[in-house]
């Protein structure tokens, strides 16, 4: 316990740091992007003087020193500021877009990797066997993929052609009316309160959008489980179980226990980088997440949406790689010692 306690005060001290420069760069990066929030938001028929009076509303008449100090200050206090478009708090946007997001990255990433490991370490067991170049075969297929072809594709099949899966027009029927909400999720909120028809609806919904983020994590998880799998069955403590003739169920045991550790940390990082992905995803499917959100708000040049937006992402970042840094404590003790 004293290590973990010791392990988190470390990565909470580079977390401040570390946010100030994701924000840093951010604020500077959608001011110097060449696009002109006030003339998109003032519209085509505004005079000068209109202009003007928005430039100065929104403070961007200041240096742009000022204005990350001011915008920092702010965060500092969790205020994100008001979206310039829609005039709402910029942290209860987000706030209630995350749930949708999250649910569909962290469904599908676990059906991922839930489907990849196994299948990379059976392909490295397997080395150049059928098996072995089916599954290759099919995680580049994954990978060549493009994110916003396959969902429009899944459309397709599943609800045109097939007629099995509901049309991709949000988290729930337009006909159903949503839960109270209670964690953000349509269906768990359903399922709270009893709602059978809301649950069955946002289920149904949730299908097809996951099923895409489920191959798109699962092809590169593939990939990594079976080079990582090849390495330790090259190992000498491998070729040495094999010499003492240990049977073939103790050896996949031996081999997955080793594996676990670096295969553990880049399910982690697909998580982290997915999270951008889906924003394709949630476009094809309206989703209404926190990616259909943030790329709305890039495209409106909605400054302050983006900056909360990326900072938000990086939090989650973070996070993600915080839990997966105790995870491999809790695999091998020993890297808590050297962290």
């Amino acid at each position: 316990m004293l290590a973990i306690g010791s392990f988190l005060a470390r990565r909470a001290l580079l977390l401040v740091p570390l946010l100030i420069a994701v924000s840093f760069l951010c604020f500077m990066l959608v001011r110097l992007g060449g696009q002109d929030p006030v003339a998109m938001l003032a519209g085509p028929t505004a005079t000068a003087a209109e202009i003007e009076t928005i430039r100065r509303t929104l403070a961007l008449d200041q240096p742009l020193w000022a204005q990350f100090l001011t915008w920092l200050g702010k965060v500092a206090q969790g205020d994100l500021g008001r979206s310039w478009v829609s005039n709402r708090p910029v942290l209860t946007e987000l706030l209630d877009r995350a749930p949708a997001t999250f649910e569909l990255l962290i469904y599908g990433v676990a059906i991922g990797a839930l489907v990849g490991i196994p299948v990379g370490l059976k392909a490295a067991q397997k080395a150049d066997g059928m098996f072995d170049q089916t599954s290759r075969f099919l995680s580049l297929l994954g990978f060549s993929t493009p994110t916003y072809w396959l969902g429009l594709m899944a459309l397709f099949v599943f609800f045109y052609l097939l007629g099995w899966a509901p049309p991709g027009m949000g988290r729930i029927n337009l006909m159903v009316d949503p839960p109270p909400r209670i964690t953000g999720s349509y269906m768990w909120d359903a399922l709270l309160t009893g709602n059978q028809e809301a649950f069955a609806s946002a289920a149904s919904q949730l299908v097809l959008p996951v099923l895409c983020v489920a191959v798109i994590s699962a092809a590169p998880i593939v990939k990594q489980t079976r080079a990582i799998a090849l390495e330790v069955l090259a190992s000498d403590y491998v070729r040495y179980a094999r010499a003492q003739g240990l049977p073939a169920r103790d050896i996949r045991r031996l081999v997955l226990r080793n594996a676990m550790v670096p295969v553990v940390t880049f399910v982690g990082t697909e998580l982290a980088g997915l999270v951008g992905t889906t924003a394709l995803i949630e476009y094809v499917f309206a989703w209404g997440g926190l990616g259909q959100f943030g790329l709305n708000a890039i495209i409106q040049g909605d400054f302050a949406v983006v900056q909360g937006y990326v900072l938000v992402l990086a939090l989650f970042s973070v996070m993600v790689f915080l839990v997966v840094d105790l995870l491999v404590m809790l695999l091998e003790p020993r890297a808590g010692a050297r962290a």
